[in-house]
Parts: C-alpha cells; sequence; structure tokens
C-alpha cells in the first residue's frame, strides 16, 4: 500500500486547485455562504471539467477512479475555502450504491448525471428517533401490486432544494423489528406525498438542511435499488466513502486555516518589527495543528485505498478513525487560527469564526465522534460492546 501519488493524481490535485482558486473562500464561496445560496457556478463548472464524477464508471460518463480521487477533489476545494457537501452524498454514497446495485437503467439514467454535475441526488437516512442507531429506522415501504408505498420521516437531509432525488433508507413494512435491513428507494423530490421543510440552522452554510415527510408516496418498482431487505453492506456501500469524504472536506478546512494563520503571522508585527510568526507562543500550535492534520490526511488516505482495493472491514476502521482526527484536527486548526489573528479572527472579513461553527458539524455528522470510540474499543481492540 502506497500514498505516494501518481502524476496522474498530482495533475487532478493541480487543476482541482486552479479551479478552487477561481471560488475561492474571500471573493466567492463566503459570501455565497453568508446569503445561504448553494456555489451552483462551482458545482457546475467542476462536473464539466469531470471532478464530480471522477470515482463514477467511465461507461457512464465517469472518470473511472476511485474514492481516492474523489476525496483529493474535495480536499483541494476545501482547502480554498470552497468545499461542496453535496459531493459526499451525491457522488460518494449515491454514485457508488447504484455502481454497485443499481439496474442498468439506474445506472444510465443517474450515473451519467451525477457525473457530469447535470444532477444531484441527496441521501435519507437520519430519523429523529434514529439517529446514531439506524436500526430503529421506522421509514416504510410496503407493496402494492408492482408499486411501492412509502411512509415515514426523514431529518438533516441536505440540499433537498437543489435536487432531483433522494435516496430513501427504509425497511420493508413486514420487517419492522429486528436489526435493519434496508431497502434503497429513489425518491424524486417533487413526488406526490413528499413534503420538505427547511430546518433553520444556526451555522453559515450554503447548503439548507431539511425535514422530509412521506406519506403515501407511490414510487414504481424500478425506485427499488438492490434488494428489498437487503443486507447491511448495501448501505455501508455508500457510508464508508462518506465518512473518507467528510475526512476530506475537514482536512481540507485545516489546510484553509493553517494557510491564512501563517499568511497573517508572517505579516503581523507587534513587538520591534518582528512578525508575530517568530513567537513561539504562535508558532508552535500551528505547528502541532499542521502535524495532526498530516496524520489525519495519512489514514483518510489509508482509508481511501483500502476502500478501492476491496477490503472493505478494513477502510471501515481506518474511515471512522480518519472521519474522528480529521474533524478533531480542523477544529484545532481553525480555532488556533483565529487565536492568532487577535481580535480581526472574530470578524466577519476574516470569516474564520463562522467557519469553525461549520467545522464543528464534523464532530456530530455522519457519524457522531462518540458511535466511533465505540466502533474502534469494539472492534479493533476486543473490548465488550458497550451500547
Amino acid at each position: 500500500m502506497s500514498f505516494i501519488e501518481s502524476d496522474e493524481q498530482k495533475a487532478l490535485r493541480a487543476a482541482v486547485a486552479k479551479l478552487a482558486e477561481k471560488y475561492n473562500f474571500r471573493e466567492y464561496a463566503g459570501p455565497k455562504a453568508r446569503r445561504n445560496e448553494p456555489y451552483d457556478e462551482l458545482w457546475s463548472e467542476a462536473g464539466k471539467l469531470g471532478f464530480l464524477g471522477v470515482n463514477l464508471p467511465e461507461e457512464y460518463g465517469g472518470g473511472g477512479a476511485g474514492i481516492y480521487e474523489l476525496a483529493l477533489v474535495q480536499e483541494e476545494l476545501s482547502a480554498r475555502g470552497c468545499g461542496l457537501l453535496l459531493m459526499v452524498v451525491s457522488p460518494a454514497i449515491c454514485g457508488t450504491i447504484i455502481t454497485k446495485y443499481g439496474t442498468e437503467d439506474q445506472k444510465k439514467y443517474w450515473l451519467t448525471r451525477l457525473a457530469d454535475g447535470s444532477s444531484k441526488m441527496v441521501f435519507g437516512i437520519t430519523e429523529p428517533d434514529a439517529g446514531s442507531n439506524s436500526h430503529k429506522i421506522t421509514t416504510t415501504a410496503r407493496r402494492d401490486g408492482e408499486d411501492w408505498i412509502l411512509n415515514g420521516r426523514k431529518i438533516f437531509i441536505s440540499g433537498v432544494d437543489q435536487a432531483e432525488a433522494v435516496l430513501i433508507v427504509a425497511r420493508t413494512e413486514n420487517a419492522k423489528t429486528g436489526n435493519l435491513q434496508p431497502a434503497l428507494f429513489i425518491v424524486p423530490t417533487d413526488a406526490p406525498g413528499l413534503v420538505k421543510t427547511a430546518q433553520q440552522m444556526d451555522i453559515i452554510e450554503p447548503d439548507n438542511q431539511f425535514t422530509l415527510f412521506l406519506d403515501d408516496v407511490r414510487l414504481p418498482g424500478t425506485a427499488l435499488v438492490g434488494q428489498e431487505d437487503a443486507a447491511i453492506a448495501q448501505l455501508f456501500a455508500g457510508l464508508n466513502p462518506e465518512r473518507i469524504m467528510g475526512a476530506a472536506m475537514a482536512v481540507g478546512m485545516g489546510r484553509y486555516a493553517i494557510d491564512r494563520a501563517v499568511e497573517y503571522a508572517k505579516e503581523r508585527a507587534v513587538w520591534k518589527g518582528v512578525p508575530i510568526g517568530a513567537h513561539q507562543g504562535l508558532s508552535h500550535p500551528l505547528a502541532q495543528v499542521k502535524i495532526e492534520l498530516e496524520l489525519a490526511k495519512l489514514m483518510m488516505q489509508k482509508a481511501a485505498v483500502l476502500y478501492d482495493s476491496g477490503d472493505d472491514f478494513g477502510a471501515a476502521e481506518a474511515a471512522n478513525m480518519a472521519k474522528y482526527a480529521a474533524a478533531e484536527a480542523s477544529i484545532k486548526a481553525l480555532d488556533q487560527s483565529i487565536q492568532t489573528h487577535g481580535g480581526s479572527g472574530l470578524t466577519s472579513d476574516v470569516g474564520l469564526a463562522g467557519m469553525l461553527a461549520a467545522a464543528r458539524i464534523a464532530r456530530v455528522a455522519p457519524v457522531s465522534r462518540e458511535m466511533i470510540l465505540n466502533f474502534v474499543s469494539q472492534h479493533s481492540l476486543g473490548l465488550p460492546r458497550s451500547y
């Protein structure tokens, strides 16, 4: 296993970085986020350049690469302050699941659109009473002839207003109890019976969160992805990439924070004309965060390589660890960057304080810090299950 990137991967990094400079935080992403406007222009251009579908099969318009390359794209965008949250769900979760389990018609229709960015599909798993414990999902699907009827409720579903469809995680009506055997359905966002309500979030971000109500939503049989009452592996085919992409976004945000701090610390002078970056009280904390970010990035790369090689269990351990480490490092990087800036670090012109709130999400989603510690305790250390 090697993390030394190929010439093609290096070229991809450079190309994404060039695009990200055009849509950087100060001039584009920050102002758009404050107006709660999605990064439509960036999404469209990234799709046309092939960045959004780099992990999807070539025969459906993708790049034929892997989650490693998609995470690379996310990291470089985030390192300029313009990370794309919906990359985590549209090509990474939904694209991966459809690639592995979708019908040929589903692949032809959806993968081509997800690959070029002309369409988005978001992901609906979380419910008010089924957050960390997905086995408590109560959204049900029952057969009615050739159709399916869905009923239930979802919460914290990102970007529904931008998407053509939601990939809904349900359980068949005769499997309401016991361990979850997920049934996955592509639900158009304009389907009769689907009501979406925006949630008021106290965070500066371009993408809205929604509560979804499914009231007798009728779907054709072709809406089912994979098998009904499928093995949990069908669901986790998309959740490991989700953790890797979340780690990539956090690593990128941490890089952005350090870059802003270093830029300021080289210019700002307080005592006798010496730049504040010369003082160990500021330089050492920044160096420490740099080390922690690089370590998190290595674990993210390990997770991506394992996933792309087909080692699902190895990838699960590494993806959870990467997401944990990247979240902690990015939060610490932003906090230290604010401290380096002093009072100006709290101004909207600098924008770091608002970004810190966004980075804080990574401790909670897509899986909480505590659930990752549960996973590592049980699966990595072999300790008794605590929950």
